[in-house]
């Protein structure tokens, strides 16, 4: 049941959840597996966001390097996208306080 709830995002490298119910109608034991699923996933984000830190400084040494303004906006806009990663990572990072809120049964 846990595997059906977790789907991999290609984007942020991660698998996320998506509920198909209310929280609430979850059975208590699915509720707690889902909690320690999450966990697990939870604790690779700080890694993710590091890896995509060490691209964007990659991405930005090109940008010093680079010329060709077309080339320039192309890597700006890369550097952008990484950045709006991290940003993404760190909301579901943060989701944890209103999971382990609502798993007080």
């Amino acid at each position: 049941m846990v595997d059906d709830i977790f789907i991999w995002n290609e984007r942020l490298g991660i698998a996320l959840p998506e509920l198909n119910q209310e929280w609430e109608s979850y059975s208590e034991q699915a509720r707690s597996s889902i909690v320690t699923q999450w966990e697990i996933i939870r604790g690779t984000i700080p890694d993710r966001v590091f890896a995509y830190e060490r691209l964007i400084n990659v991405k930005q040494a090109e940008l010093y390097e680079e010329e060709d303004f077309e080339t320039s906006c192309c890597i700006n806009s890369e550097i952008a996208e990484l950045a709006s990663r991290i940003n993404d990572l760190h909301i579901w990072y943060r989701i944890n306080q209103e999971i382990e809120t609502r798993s007080h049964f």
